[in-house]
């Protein structure tokens, strides 16, 4: 394990010396992709630090020990070294997690798209609700949210939204929200006063960089139309909305959101890219198998992973059995609790994994 941590802090440096060159500076990508790496392995070389720091005072404890002849000073120095075993047995753990191989995509910004799915219009309404939950959440977090595209109804719901996430723990602390959200109450819709079950799909997709996604400009063909609905005065005067068709795929995305053809267009390519990298990511994931296995949950959209019950004010998270009793909170974007619970069940699981 030290080996491969001393080789992690050269490394480390390695990076800090090519982020002061100019010609890596000069280079928007390359300085990118730099920092990140840096801000994933800085972490890792301070804990070390850290633990070999530990790792010399126990030697000198047990050194003193050895020599000392009071008494009283040889059960404070034993107490002292008893203290440091404990601490550099948490600290060794703590650096195994740290050197589980990171997802890829860790560091990422992210595109949520949440869709209304069985329900109709409470399915929608229901979809407007997740997205003013994960807008709360952002906004304590200190993320920075950009609507990509939505489509209303007409009484506040949402059949179709999708946003932009912004912030360097995005990927990894939205990344399990991926599947079906259920949802169990009394629709406003409804006048008999029953229990209606509705769903409504979210998924998370790490934002691509054009070096991650190159598309060529002969495997698109780009549409512009009139918008509808929101928009402002542009609406119905002007060819602002783009549709952009990637020919090898049969993927259509729609943007019609902003009153300029070219500010849909760039969004319409940042959603395109970011369906084609998932798309990429699902044969990666596919040919790792055992990895996969390894996770929470697979990411499908198809996977349902929690369910909100209204009538007993429950949140269920179907992949790890946690349950709380308090449902207005975590609507109001409180998701500490289910991430940590998430986050920690998938540590647990890639340990044992890696053990086996």
């Amino acid at each position: 394990m030290e080996n491969k941590l001393e080789e992690i802090a050269r490394r480390c440096a390695a990076i800090e010396q090519e982020l002061s060159r100019p010609e890596v500076i000069g280079d928007q990508n390359k300085f990118r992709e730099l920092t990140r790496q840096h801000s994933q392995l800085a972490p890792v070389v301070g804990a070390f630090a850290d633990y070999r720091k530990m790792k010399q005072e126990l030697a000198d404890s047990q050194e003193l020990l050895k020599s000392e002849k009071e008494r009283e000073m040889r059960e404070m120095l034993a107490e002292e070294t008893a203290a440091l075993e404990g601490k550099i047995a948490a600290a060794e753990e703590a650096l195994m997690v740290m050197l589980l191989p990171k997802d890829p995509n860790s560091g990422k910004n992210i595109l949520m798209e949440i869709r209304a799915g069985t329900g109709g219009e409470e399915a929608a309404l229901f979809a407007a609700d997740l997205f003013r939950m994960y807008t709360r959440y952002n906004d304590r977090m200190g993320f920075k949210m950009e609507i990509m595209e939505l489509s209303p109804t007409g009484i506040g719901g949402y059949k179709e939204i999708i946003f932009s996430v912004a912030g360097s723990e995005a990927f990894d602390n939205l990344k399990f929200e991926s599947g079906v959200h259920r949802v169990q109450r009394i629709p406003t819709t409804e006048s008999g006063g029953r229990i209606h079950t509705s769903a409504v799909t979210v998924a998370v997709m790490p934002e691509a960089e054009e070096s991650d996604i190159a598309i060529k400009p002969d495997e698109i063909r780009i549409d512009v139309y009139r918008a509808s609905g929101h928009g402002g005065q542009s609406v119905n005067t002007t060819d602002s909305a783009v549709r952009i068709t990637h020919i090898p795929t049969g993927m259509i995305v729609t943007c019609q959101d902003e009153k300029s053809q070219l500010k849909n267009k760039t969004k319409a390519l940042r959603v395109l890219r970011a369906r084609l990298f998932e798309l990429k990511e699902r044969e990666r994931q596919a040919e790792e198998s055992k990895l996969r296995k390894s996770q929470v949950g697979s990411g499908d959209r198809s996977e349902r992973i929690r369910t909100y019950n209204f009538p007993q004010s429950r949140v269920t998270d179907h992949r790890v059995g946690l349950t709380l009793h308090s449902l207005a909170t975590v609507l109001d974007g409180e998701l500490d609790e289910i991430i940590e619970a998430l986050k920690k069940n998938e540590v647990d699981e890639r340990l044992k994994a890696s053990a086996e």
